[in-house]
């Protein structure tokens, strides 16, 4: 991910020939990269150890006759205290053919792909945000812009699903957590030039999927994200508690706590997770055939549930443990 992020707190936008704010393609693509790991760190309240269970790490092992597949949960964003990773992960790396991704990070430099999301995140014409948000929503929104130092109007012409996942990552670099030490960019780093790397979705599927939220998808995501920011720093005390040991219920717990006691957030939920983690369990499914072991680095929260990517392989009929 590009290290412009530091700077988006500080960042001024401006309308340039009535068409779009003068903002850099490498920060809207920023924000898209994270968008999977960032709405599970939202609304988490439930505390909880490891079950009284021996230690486990948020990694599974996965089995066919014809090849294996170690699947690692993710945080996209993290702090250089989470290094060393647990010997086992290392271990399963190591012993790897190829590393799959939710997507890889040298893409981030294409300057095409930048062009695109700068064109996704941004009404056309005359369009503006505040056409498409309530007037309680927008009110909230520009309550929240005005605390950071960023005028609601300059921002305008930004899509209500940027808006939210800014917010969120503001918060996030606020709390000390950095992209540059998240769990993909580490082994994405450490394959480089000695694995094979593939995706199991890409940026340009992600930038799609966000963008075809509906208006009432994109407010309600825009307004849960600024409802649950004051609580951001102990829910992500509590989500990487679960990670550290391995505790798949409790971190299942924290996830889905905002859709089940909001229901109408839902339609965002299963597009930011149910659906996505049918199709990478396909994916997976698909890498035990190839005779290879593959080692899957994929976000914590697509792991866990009955939707989630390991139940999605058992049903499957695949023999998957936790190590």
């Amino acid at each position: 991910m590009p290290v412009l992020l530091n700077k988006v707190a500080n960042a001024r936008f401006s309308i340039i020939d009535g068409e779009r704010p003068n903002m850099n393609g490498k920060l809207i693509f920023k924000v898209v990269i994270l968008c999977a790991t960032l709405l599970s760190f939202t609304g988490a309240g439930v505390a909880g150890e490891n079950s009284g269970a021996a230690k486990k790490d948020f990694l599974w092992k996965a089995q066919s006759k014809n090849g294996a597949v170690f699947i690692f949960g993710s945080i996209h964003l993290a702090k250089p205290e989470f290094y060393p990773l647990p010997p086992v992960v290392e271990k399963s790396f190591n012993g790897s053919d190829a590393l799959a991704l939710e997507a890889d990070p040298a893409q981030e430099a294409d300057p095409e792909l930048q062009k695109r999301m700068l064109h996704a995140a941004l009404y056309a014409g005359g369009d503006t945000l505040k056409q498409h948000l309530s007037k309680e929503t927008y009110d909230l929104a520009a309550a929240e812009m005005k605390e950071i130092g960023l005028p609601i109007d300059q921002l305008d012409r930004v899509k209500p699903w940027f808006l939210a996942l800014t917010f969120e990552i503001l918060e996030l670099q606020r709390l000390g957590y950095d992209p540059k030490y998240g769990i993909d960019r580490y082994f994405a780093g450490k394959a480089r030039g000695k694995k094979k790397i593939v995706e199991l979705e890409s940026f340009d599927y992600q930038l799609r999927l966000l963008n075809g939220f509906t208006d009432r998808e994109q407010e309600l995501f825009l307004l849960y994200t600024i409802r649950d920011m004051k609580t951001m720093g102990r829910d992500l005390d509590l989500l990487i508690n679960a990670w550290r040991t391995g505790d798949a219920k409790v971190m299942e717990s924290l996830v889905t706590q905002t859709v089940n006691e909001s229901p109408e957030l839902l339609p965002v939920f299963e597009k930011l997770f149910y659906r996505r983690n049918h199709e990478m369990a396909d994916k997976i499914a698909g890498f035990l055939k190839s005779g290879n072991t593959y080692f899957v680095v994929v976000g914590a929260a697509h792991l866990t549930g009955r939707q989630g990517i390991i139940e999605l392989l058992r049903a499957k009929g695949c023999k998957v443990e936790q190590m």
